[in-house]
């Protein structure tokens, strides 16, 4: 079992560094742009709504995630590939990267404002765990912006399927102030939600969705 689990670990370490490097092959420069107005227009807030807040994007990726967040007053990524992403370019981003696991984040308890998790839920190895760390680095009063696939088949990378009801997993630290569900684009996982295409759950065809929710810590 042990040796399963690390097998697993390996797989799923070389088919995220495997993406990312076809990215920047592709792009040259991993781009950023999109971000944003993920973090703003699809979560319903403004850019100043994050002014002077200590913010953690959780599974940040290579990309450059919290670039634009210039207002905030410290932006820290966290990702366990964060140390091999040094090679992609992220030592010139104007953020912080930590290398370490969703399920055990080297942070104090209540250490940010404002925690976002942009298609990363997914990708951690233990569900629960990551939950129970989201609540504990979070502040009182702070917000989680979460932004997920739903419904989609497990892969060596994306392990977890995420259900429509993963708001109520935060409960009852975390109430709910507001969420859209939408289909799933075509060309990114964001197009149809940027278009306001609701999810049409009376629509028998299967396949995912996209949910993004803003949580706030009681």
């Amino acid at each position: 079992m042990r040796l399963r689990g690390l097998y697993r670990r390996r797989r799923k370490r070389t088919e995220e560094l495997s993406y990312w490097r076809e990215r920047k092959a592709a792009e040259g420069e991993l781009r950023a742009g999109h971000y944003e107005p993920i973090f703003t227009g699809l979560a319903g807030l403004e850019r100043d709504f994050y002014a002077g807040k200590d913010m953690l994007d959780v599974g940040c990726g290579p990309r450059g995630s919290l670039n634009w967040a210039d207002v905030a007053r410290r932006r820290v990524g966290l990702d366990p590939l964060a140390d091999d992403y040094r090679a992609l370019g992220t030592d010139a981003h104007p953020m912080e990267y930590v290398a370490a696991a969703a399920e055990s984040m080297p942070f104090e308890d209540a250490s940010f404002d404002v925690v976002t998790s942009l298609n990363s839920l997914d990708h951690v190895d233990d569900l629960d765990a990551t939950i129970a760390e989201i609540k504990r680095v979070l502040r009182p009063g702070g917000h989680l912006v979460l932004a997920v696939e739903v419904g989609h088949e497990p892969t060596w990378s994306e392990p977890q399927t995420i259900g429509w009801d993963i708001a109520t997993r935060f409960e009852p630290e975390l109430e709910q102030v507001r969420a859209g569900e939408y289909e799933r684009g075509v060309d990114s996982l964001y197009d149809a939600a940027f278009r306001g295409e609701a999810f049409d759950h009376a629509d028998p065809a299967p396949r995912t969705g996209v949910l993004i929710a803003l949580l706030r810590r009681r």
